[in-house]
């Protein structure tokens, strides 16, 4: 029988230490309206059918509405309200061209965040 530390004990310090120099210059350097913004970001990006949404935007650069939501199954009133969504969070914009109102990402550094998210979790699934 090994003797085992539980792994709650593993994941802190034995010794508390505060590095006051570093804690301090991080402390300031915290944005409270930016990270508030960054957060609400991945919020809109944690529904499923959202991030759905922004992977096909990646793939596609531009879809309407009608596409969306053939794509997922879903009525033209789901797709659009989270198409909404993700235009209110900066994520996506629109064009309306004729009847149709056409979708794609903001811009290059949402494009950047989808892929490398993407990357990130092919990554993992190769090493699990």
């Amino acid at each position: 029988m090994t003797n085992s530390i539980p792994l709650a004990q593993t994941e802190v310090c034995e010794q508390a230490h505060v590095h006051k120099d570093i804690t301090s210059e991080l402390r300031e350097s915290l944005n409270e309206e930016l990270i508030v913004g960054m957060a609400q970001m991945f919020k809109a990006l944690s529904d499923p059918n959202r991030m759905k949404i922004a992977y096909l935007l990646q793939q596609k650069e531009e879809l309407c509405v009608c596409d969306v939501a053939s794509i997922l199954n879903s009525s033209v009133a789901t797709a659009s309200h989270h198409l909404r969504l993700l235009k209110q969070m900066n994520i996506t914009k629109s064009r309306k061209e004729g009847k149709n109102v056409f979708y794609s990402l903001k811009d290059h550094h949402i494009q950047m965040l989808i892929t490398m998210t993407l990357e990130h979790q092919k990554e993992k699934n190769c090493h699990e």
